[in-house]
Formats: structure tokens, sequence, C-alpha cells
């Protein structure tokens, strides 16, 4: 089980991070030269990418207001948060109950740094630097227990991250959903999704690219039984493990994930009642 090993806090702008080239590619300005190279270099064999991770944030979006509209959920721990870009998961929540609390969790200290910020604006919403791995860690922290009532039902974000951590017995995707379910009471929600390809040659290019990238800050692309066995147990709202694009869409126009070189696949499950 992971001890959460201590986390750097100095920025190093020559190693690109997936939090900032996702920032880079939502067209965000907390990112380096190292990460748009990355990201230019990513766009050669996967052009789609771009398109994909913003398909990604909308899925966020919509999946944030239909739990905090037609659920009732005001409490929301997102692990591998990234950068905070234009509508983040707090102000998407509060924008239907200004009472919502949340909880970012991230171990880039790019992250931690607009945390800070944040936390003087908002009381109910925080960032806390943690490898999401770190299940003790995240649960155990002050700001953690302040803002989160375990013994109410809560909504926990895996969004795009398990992808950035290796497979392992005690530290993989399966390991670290089953911990976190562990300690959530009956009716709350785990939101994940990775992203997947079912060509061997797309998982492979960006696996290494990825992991050589980052020096090593990196799991692997994986494939959709690999996501499906993350939702064991739970009760998995409609339309079930999908695209992302195609998660209950706002609109039949809505943006679809055309190109299928690798996707974002996923959803939401709930604890049983």
């Amino acid at each position: 089980m992971h001890t959460g090993k201590q986390l750097s806090t100095e920025i190093d702008a020559t190693v690109p991070t997936a939090a900032r080239m996702y920032d880079y590619y939502l067209g965000g300005k907390d990112n380096y030269a190292a990460d748009r190279a990355a990201v230019e270099e990513l766009d050669k064999v996967v052009p789609s990418t771009r398109r994909l991770a913003l398909n990604n944030r909308r899925f966020l979006q919509r999946v944030v207001r239909t739990l905090t509209q037609e659920y009732g959920i005001r409490q929301y721990l997102d692990h591998g948060s990234g950068l905070p870009t234009q509508d983040n998961v707090h102000q998407v929540a509060q924008r239907v109950d200004p009472t919502t609390h949340v909880v970012y969790v991230d171990n880039d200290p790019m992250v931690s740094v607009h945390g800070r910020a944040l936390l003087e604006q908002d009381e109910r919403t925080v960032v806390i630097q943690a490898d999401m791995r770190d299940t003790d860690g995240i649960f155990g922290h002050s700001e953690t227990q302040r803002l989160i009532n375990f013994d109410e039902p809560v909504c926990v974000l895996f969004n795009s991250v398990f992808h950035c951590i290796p497979d392992s017995d005690t530290d993989g995707p399966s390991a670290v959903a089953e911990r976190v379910r562990e300690r959530l009471a009956p009716g709350s929600f785990m939101v994940m999704c990775q992203l997947v390809s079912e060509d061997p040659k797309v998982r492979e290019f960006v696996t290494d690219f990825m992991d050589q990238a980052t020096q090593g800050h990196w799991g692997r692309v994986r494939t959709e039984k690999d996501v499906e066995v993350l939702f064991d147990g739970l009760e998995i709202l409609e339309p079930g493990l999908v695209e992302v694009s195609t998660w209950r869409p706002d609109t039949d126009v809505a943006p679809r994930q055309l190109s299928q070189e690798w996707i974002e696949f996923g959803g939401v499950g709930r604890l049983p009642s």
C-alpha cells in the first residue's frame, strides 16, 4: 500500500507533466515550453488528443452538474484534479448549491500554488498536494477532514488519471479504487475514466512516449476491459460505461469523439444503499 513518499515542492519547467499538458490542451496559460513540445510530438501520432481533452472536461462538468442537481451530492473529492481551468468542479457544483464542499488532490506542486490562491477565495474549496495512491494521507488530511463528512454520500472523482499510475497489486488502479470504495458511505459515487485503445500499437507508443516525457510519472494506456473491472460491485448509472462524450450529452449535436485511435472511456458508479 502506498505510504505517501515526500512530494517535491519545486516546479521543474524542463520536465512535462500530465497536468500542464492537459492545461495546454484546454487553452490554459499554466504550462511551459517542455509541455507544449511534448503535446506537439504526441499529436503527430494521436492527433485527436486535443478534442479528447476538451470532451473529457465537458464530461466532468456534466457529471458534477448531474450528481449535484439530481442526486443531491454536496461534497466532492477530486483525485488528480490538474490545474484550474474554466468551470472547475467547485464552480459547476456551487452554481447548483453554493454550500457544496470540494477537495482537490494533485501531486504537481504547480497545482498546489494555484490551490493556495483558490483557498483564499473560497473556504469551501481546497487543494492538497498528495499522491492519488496515498488514500490514508488524503482521507486523513486535516483539510479533507474539515470539508468532507464521510458518513454522508460523497462523490469521488478519478477523472482521466488512472493512466498516470502503473499496474501494481497494492497501488494500481484497481487497488486504489477498492481502498477508496471501502471508506465511502452507501449512496456515494465514484467517477472513473481513463485513456484506452484497442490498438496495441497506439497503446505501446503513447505509454512509452509519456513515460519518457514525464520521466516515469506515467502508467499505461489500457483497454476497456481494464476500466470495466474498476466498477465491480457498483451500480453503474445510465448510459453505462462509454466513450465519455456520449455520457448524457447536453444536446443531440454535442461534440463527439470522432477519431478512434484512442478514447476516454468510463462512467459513474454508485455504492449500493
